[in-house]
């Protein structure tokens, strides 16, 4: 009994399919790089905690971020007209409210907090100012 050979076509044919089990993979496991990322961040001077709240096309979360810390979330790929998301913060001792409206711009938009928990608007601060404007939904002042 004599062995065939495995044709060469054939194994590249086979190699193909085979390749493809990782690449689905990569894709299902992260997906969310491709996403949009909004990142707040707090200034370490900041005195006391700052809770928030993210509404994004109405899902929330809520949180808070310490001196030095932040807050991450993601937009949608292909956003509509309809597309929302809305950043709210205070601090418990301060009870000021802040609320923006963001744009999110791929890969990301980054917001800056300074020590009093305002958005620092300096033009060497790093925040993406032209992707922020009033909130819709919240009337609390940025």
């Amino acid at each position: 009994m004599e062995s065939v050979p495995i044709n060469a076509s054939k194994r590249r044919k086979w190699f193909k399919r085979i390749l493809w089990i990782p690449v689905l993979y990569l894709v299902v496991t992260h997906w969310d790089i491709a996403l949009p990322t909004v990142n707040v961040h707090y200034s370490k001077a900041g005195q006391d905690e700052l809770r928030y709240i993210w509404n994004v096309n109405d899902r929330i979360y809520k949180g808070g971020m310490l001196p030095g810390g932040g807050a991450v979330d993601n937009g949608v790929l292909f956003p509509d007209d309809e597309f929302f998301m809305e950043f709210s913060w205070w601090s418990k001792k301060e009870g000021r409210n802040h609320c923006i409206s963001i744009s999110p711009n791929w890969p990301n938009t980054d917001i800056y907090l300074d020590a009093d928990g305002n958005i620092d608007m300096r033009k060497d601060s790093g925040t993406d100012a032209d992707r922020l404007k009033e909130c819709q939904w919240d009337r609390a002042k940025p």
